[in-house]
């Protein structure tokens, strides 16, 4: 049903496996799977995308009551039962100090409680959390924050990633206007716009796709590009990074989804937000 519900939304296969975070083979199976369990086409399609049918817009308003009762069923039964784990996506560096302190003050906290982790890649700012694939998701803001509760941890100032041999790695800081002509690396297509446009420093960029911390250093590395990057993170000697002092901070969230009553989910961020400002 969650599938259904993101084909239907996207009108598109592709951006419904993006926004999955999957690809579209098992998608379009899954989806033709359903077809056959309820005996009706549930999409026109065309090479343009897709379009709800009658029997599909009828589904469409059943598959979202059915997992929004199904959201509240687990809510409800993991309270009873004690919420004894969550799953936790984080993004990027898994080595800050502030989820170095909120592990130990977790484990403190809730002694014997499994916490699971889900490690994740620039692609999708949310860690997984539309897709049901996690409770709570330690990221950077912004994205589309629709449907999402998003609490503020912290900010960390922004600057630019050069090969330390670039001219420009010699100065002690730099504006946006500066790197002008120079390539940045991009995210794929699907990716959160307001994400993909925050790290490209608001303008229209080009340069090559990447999708995980590592690609993008070694980008930076390899090709004659830039990018972004909180300061404060270690590099490796053959990079330098060099404020940009008008670069809006990265905001360090942590985010769930709207009206989920899981006590866990609550408990953990709460923690959260007192580890990151010691």
């Amino acid at each position: 049903m969650r599938y259904f519900v993101a084909v239907a939304e996207e009108r598109h296969f592709g951006r419904a496996a993006t926004r999955l975070h999957m690809s579209q083979p098992p998608l379009s199976r899954a989806i033709k799977q359903l077809e056959t369990e309820v005996g009706a086409l549930l999409f026109a399609r065309s090479p343009a995308g897709v379009t709800l049918t009658p029997a599909g817009a009828v589904l469409l308003d059943e598959a979202r009551a059915l997992l929004d009762r199904a959201d509240r069923i687990r809510a409800r039964v993991t309270a009873a039962a004690g919420a004894a784990t969550i799953t936790v996506g984080i993004l990027g560096d898994s080595t800050d100090p502030g989820v170095t302190r909120l592990a130990a003050a977790y484990r403190r906290s809730h002694p014997g409680r499994d916490i699971r982790i889900r490690d994740t890649d620039l692609t999708d700012p949310t860690c997984g959390l539309r897709a049901g694939l996690v409770d709570v998701a330690l990221t950077r803001a912004p994205f589309n924050e629709t449907a999402l509760t998003v609490r503020e941890l912290r900010s960390d100032p922004v600057g630019v990633v050069l090969r330390a041999d670039d001219p420009l790695a010699r100065r002690s800081q730099l504006q946006l206007a500066d790197l002008s002509d120079r390539r940045w690396f991009q995210f794929p297509y699907g990716t959160d716009p307001i994400w993909q446009s925050y790290w490209n420093g608001g303008e229209p960029r080009e340069g090559p796709v990447v999708r995980a911390v590592q690609e993008c250093l070694q980008a930076v590395l390899w090709n004659d590009i830039v990018g972004l990057a909180p300061l404060g993170h270690g590099l490796p000697a053959e990079l330098a990074a060099v404020p940009l002092v008008d670069m809006p901070p990265s905001r360090v969230v942590a985010v769930w989804n709207e009206g989920d009553t899981n006590p866990l989910v609550r408990s953990f961020t709460d923690i959260a937000t007192a580890a990151y400002r010691r």
